[in-house]
């Protein structure tokens, strides 16, 4: 939605940037997705619209928030995923409810598969990236927020123990930066899994250098307070990438690729069935709902 809530007067440069944005911004809206302000950011980085540093990021941030004040961008399009309002939800009477379920209602597809999966990514930026293919496949997906805190790694591993206790292998798909930290994390995850007892498999997906080589992200400096930069700069250069910098129908790809080649879709399909003809039932009594409040009365 736009809309002008102040009126504004762009410089020819500054109203190319929201030409350029808005362009952007409608295009990933078309594949279903949102973006975050760091998001659009590497957007323009990457067409090579604008330098990588951090100015110019301060400074797009600035232009954008101008061009939505002015009615110039969808609000709706960029996105803080860090800052949301909750409560609680209301409903108008049982038969809406009902229909809201029957859209809901989920069984668990992956219940009588050979492999347990979750997906985990560094940023909490980029959950909304995962979120929609992640909840197509019917995989748990997790915002590590950098490096994962000892309570949340414990009650992963029993998360994974109880699947392994079960028969079901279990595989953890990673997603982070390539710099000094973000490499780093996936083996810390995988050790500190193993130490609490699972014998989950780690594997990271992305970002590697295969895919920098690939997608030729925008660049950055390696981090020389990091700890870890000596070893890193040794294999890889002076030179990290974030993952941010993907376009998102990448990282979904690379997620659902890596996903499918885990699950047996014959016996996911046979529960989806199942899944399917509950969902129609429960429409069938939201439509019917006058009959079935009728009904009831009777019974008092």
């Amino acid at each position: 939605m736009k809309q002008c809530y102040v009126k504004h007067r762009f410089s020819t440069v500054s109203m190319c940037i929201v030409e350029q944005a808005d362009e952007i911004v409608e295009n990933y809206q078309m594949q279903g997705f949102d973006l975050t302000l760091r998001q659009l950011y590497y957007q323009f980085v990457s067409r090579g619209l604008i330098p990588n540093r951090e100015a110019e990021y301060h400074k797009l941030g600035c232009i954008i928030n101008d061009a939505r004040l002015a009615g110039l961008i969808d609000w709706e399009a960029i996105i803080d995923r860090t800052r949301m309002s909750r409560g609680n939800i209301h409903w108008v009477s049982p038969s809406e409810i009902l229909n809201a379920v029957a859209l809901q209602f989920k069984l668990d597809t992956r219940s009588t598969q050979p492999n347990y999966i979750e997906v985990w990514v560094e940023k909490d930026a980029l959950i909304g990236v995962l979120e929609s293919v992640c909840k197509e496949l019917d995989v748990p997906y997790f915002s590590c927020r950098g490096y994962v805190s000892q309570s949340s790694m414990w009650k992963a591993a029993q998360r994974f123990i109880e699947q392994e206790g079960s028969g079901k292998e279990t595989h953890l798909i990673h997603l982070g930066d390539h710099d000094p930290s973000g490499v780093d994390m996936s083996r810390d995850i995988q050790d500190r899994l193993n130490m609490f007892g699972s014998s989950c498999k780690v594997g990271r997906i992305a970002l590697t250098m295969k895919q920098v080589r690939k997608y030729s992200p925008p660049p950055n400096p390696a981090k020389l307070t990091d700890s870890r930069c000596g070893g890193y700069i040794e294999l890889y250069g002076e030179e990290s990438w974030e993952l941010d910098a993907l376009d998102p129908s990448v990282i979904t790809t690379l997620i659902r690729g890596h996903v499918e080649t885990l699950t047996d879709e014959d016996l996911r399909d046979d529960i989806i069935e199942k899944q399917d003809l509950n969902k129609d039932q429960l429409r069938h009594l939201s439509t019917n709902w006058t009959k079935v409040e009728k009904w009831l009365k009777n019974k008092v």
